[in-house]
């Protein structure tokens, strides 16, 4: 599980809830079932307008995702790879052949597939590249329909709030409930900020970090493969790979690694 994503989404709702005991409020004042209906169920069905259903019942399982920790294993691709050039280096690039059934990481196995067949080292690169700009598509897309919800969230709270002060402005002669009636036509407009600030806006770009994430390491897997293809040192691999990562991890790696 991602605490980050855990501990920001109930620090968020406890500031909240803090912020409104203090100020002398109560729970009660800030709870309305219609309004969380008119923003999020409104919403929601409006996001269905703008994408096609199946993604935007998808977006659930998306959204999900922020509460786990993607694993890349960084470590484990570089001393693979290393171990790889190794065996190229030794047997020749035909001898990877029985260890590809092994990896599984597809997006290495395909590379390397391409690579024992003899493929041409600007054609692998380019089939790598595209396979790499439609999963950064397909991310984008996911990505993209978490945004617009977030822009239809706080919408929606402004017409929940609008339609109660239709039903206040209709009912003026009651003076005594003028106030209690404005506060609750409010509590709509509350509930599309929370639901674009602290849920949806956040999310979002906690997606876009695990999308660089898995881009760059899809990257470090190209020049891997490609490293390979051409025959370098396997010292010289590994250090290629390693600038991909931050400079404490690379730091542990290489007195591990290139400790010989």
């Amino acid at each position: 599980m991602d605490l980050a994503s855990i501990i920001g989404l109930i620090g968020a709702f406890a500031m909240i809830v803090f912020s409104v005991l203090v100020g002398g409020g109560s729970l009660l004042s800030i709870l309305d079932l219609p309004s969380f209906l008119m923003v999020v169920l409104g919403s929601f069905f409006s996001l269905t307008l703008s994408a096609a259903l199946s993604d935007a019942l998808g977006i659930f399982s998306i959204l999900g995702r922020t509460f786990r920790v993607p694993v890349f294993n960084e470590q484990g691709i570089i001393q693979k790879m290393m171990a790889f050039s190794e065996k190229a280096r030794r047997e020749g690039l035909l001898a990877l052949e029985d260890e590809l059934e092994d990896l599984e990481d597809e997006f290495m196995k395909k590379g390397l597939r391409l690579v024992v067949d003899g493929t041409d080292a600007a054609i692998i690169k380019d089939l790598m590249e595209l396979e790499l700009s439609q999963m950064q598509g397909r991310h984008a897309d996911k990505i993209g329909t978490v945004g617009v919800w977030a822009a239809l969230a706080p919408g929606f709270g402004m017409l929940g709030t609008v339609i109660g002060l239709i039903g206040m402005l209709q009912n003026l002669e009651d003076k005594a409930a003028i106030g209690p009636n404005m506060a609750l036509a409010l509590v709509t407009t509350l509930y599309g900020s929370m639901a674009a600030n602290m849920v949806l806006i956040p999310l979002g770009a906690k997606l876009k970090s695990h999308d660089a994430k898995e881009s760059l390491v899809k990257e470090m897997i190209i020049e891997g493969v490609l490293s390979i293809q051409a025959g370098d040192n396997t010292r010289i691999l590994a250090m290629k790979l390693m600038a991909y990562l931050t400079p404490a991890v690379r730091k542990t790696l290489e007195a591990e690694l290139l400790k010989d």
